[in-house]
């Protein structure tokens, strides 16, 4: 084969790989723009920062190991787990509840508090007497502990999970005291 012909083919494959990678780009800004999920934007943004003022970056904060990195909800992935877990798992009227205290809690300016005063806030949803303040905060604190303790990096790097615990070990020598 021509080897210009061939450079031809394999500079034209590469415009088209970077065209195809450009247009998915695109279409992922669009979707961030426009926005389609199951909670609002905001929902999102309050669910993300309730999943960082419980477990925030840098716990635990005793690492298993010098070179282990600190990890947090947001470093991962708890907060969109949560977004999931919600959406897809729970029923109608736990759905409405979330939302409304999603709404109430944005309301009250919670994004732009210190870490202190997000926590104090949790808790003052914990400690109320209305009892879908503390449903709410049993719902988000408990998945939160949920989706976060089952990750990868918490489940090894922490835990010390292994996949197969007891290892086989096929052909060994047996003793003859043994035998």
């Amino acid at each position: 084969m021509d080897r210009r012909k061939s450079l031809k083919i394999l500079g034209a494959a590469g415009v088209g790989i970077a065209g195809l990678a450009l247009v998915d780009w695109k279409w992922q800004l669009v979707d961030r723009i426009t926005h389609q999920g199951f909670f609002s934007f905001e929902e999102e943004k309050m669910i993300t920062a309730i999943a960082e003022t419980f477990i925030p970056e840098g716990h635990p904060p005793i690492l298993p190991s010098p070179d282990a990195k600190p990890i947090g909800a947001l470093s991962t992935g708890t907060d969109q787990f949560l977004i999931r877990l919600f959406e897809k798992c729970y029923e109608k009227e736990d759905q409405d509840l979330i939302k409304s205290k999603l709404k109430a809690l944005h309301k009250s300016g919670f994004l732009d508090q210190t870490q202190e005063e997000r926590e104090q806030a949790l808790l003052a949803l914990n400690s109320s007497e209305n009892e879908e303040d503390k449903k709410f905060y049993g719902l988000i604190r408990s998945n939160t502990i949920l989706g976060f303790t089952t990750v990868k990096e918490v489940m090894v790097e922490y835990r010390g999970y292994q996949v197969a615990p007891g290892f086989y070990h096929g052909c060994v020598d047996v003793p003859a005291s043994q035998a």
